[in-house]
């Protein structure tokens, strides 16, 4: 028994080591594109390794693989929209107003962005406030000196906000007076956070580009107000990227990173990563990915490690059963 014992240790030991030497298996299928009908590319990604690693874990795509949410430190979020020449993402807050859901008195918290990442609320975004505690929050039309001296009326919530009195959608639905709104531009969450403590809903609104939808109703403006919240992002340019995307040097391939060290990789559709492009050339060593290589070698160490391990063993072994400890100084490990 003593020695069933103590061989179930040394196979527990020598897996062990087995684990530890050979590299972690990761998937190896290629990035996806999108998610639903919003396109992810560069420098977003939804599968770890692709895109930057600034925005890395950052966004997330539903199992059924229709739904696109961004994580933030108030929640996580559906994303509506995104857009890559004017770089930034639509996200809606299911909590907020909106004529299509009617005021339902639903307190949460606004939503807020980790001002870590390269992400940034834009300056598009106005917010609407409903039914506030004037008691508790400044409710009052915005002086006409406050264009000029912004920073003077910070605190205050306007009241006579255009906003207000041209609700996306329904234009006009406060009119009866059995609601009070008023317009506010943040300079941080944490006053979105403090005046929402008074009020009983809130709602979002961006300035979106013109054409389609009700633009006509908001003539002769180029922009046209939506319900969401606009987050901008930055797009990190760099030489090797840029590369690695030149379909002049091959098929072309994706901008990714080493999930381990955050190193830039160019991720091919052939499944190979490179340092540099995805071009056939004739080197093809050069542009092989070194992550098999070093995976090869890893793994035929692996196998020496462990034949010797066995080879150790067998040789001290003694010749009458033992305990699973030291029985003398000739069997000694150490």
């Amino acid at each position: 028994m003593e020695e069933i014992r103590c061989r179930s240790h040394v196979l527990v030991a020598m897996l062990a080591f087995v684990a530890a030497v050979l590299p972690s298996t990761v998937a190896g299928g290629l990035c996806r594109e999108s998610c639903g009908n919003i396109p992810v590319r560069y420098p977003l990604g939804i599968d770890d390794g692709c895109g930057s690693p600034y925005y890395r874990n950052l966004l997330t795509c539903a199992a059924d693989n229709a739904t696109l949410r961004l994580r933030t430190p108030s929640g996580t979020y559906p994303v509506t929209g995104a857009d890559y020449s004017d770089p930034h993402l639509v996200v809606t807050d299911p909590s907020m107003w909106t004529c299509a859901r009617p005021f339902t008195a639903v307190h949460a918290a606004p939503f807020s962005l980790d001002t870590s990442t390269r992400f940034s609320l834009s300056p598009r975004n106005d917010y609407l406030f409903f039914d506030c505690d004037e008691a508790r929050v400044i409710v009052a039309p915005r002086p006409a000196s406050c264009d000029r001296y912004p920073g003077r009326c910070d605190s205050a919530c306007d009241s006579a906000g255009y906003l207000c009195r041209n609700l996306p959608g329904c234009r006009g639905a406060l009119e009866d007076g059995n609601m009070t709104c008023c317009e506010y531009r943040p300079r941080a969450a944490a006053s979105l956070r403090a005046i929402l403590r008074h009020c009983e809903a809130y709602t979002s609104v961006y300035w979106r580009a013109g054409g389609g939808g009700d633009e006509s109703a908001f003539a002769p403006y180029d922009q046209a107000p939506a319900y969401g919240v606009r987050v901008d992002f930055e797009i990190p340019v760099t030489t090797r990227c840029l590369q690695c995307q030149d379909k002049r040097r091959g098929d072309g391939g994706t901008c990714g990173f080493d999930t381990a060290t955050r190193d830039f990789v160019c991720i091919c559709d052939d499944g190979r990563n490179s340092t540099t492009d995805c071009a056939d050339g004739h080197a093809p060593g050069r542009h092989g990915s070194a992550g098999v290589v070093a995976a090869s070698v890893v793994s035929i160490s692996a196998i020496i490690g462990v034949a010797g391990l066995v080879w150790y063993i067998r040789k001290i072994r003694p010749s009458k059963v033992v305990t699973c400890g030291v029985q003398s100084n000739e069997n000694r490990f150490f």
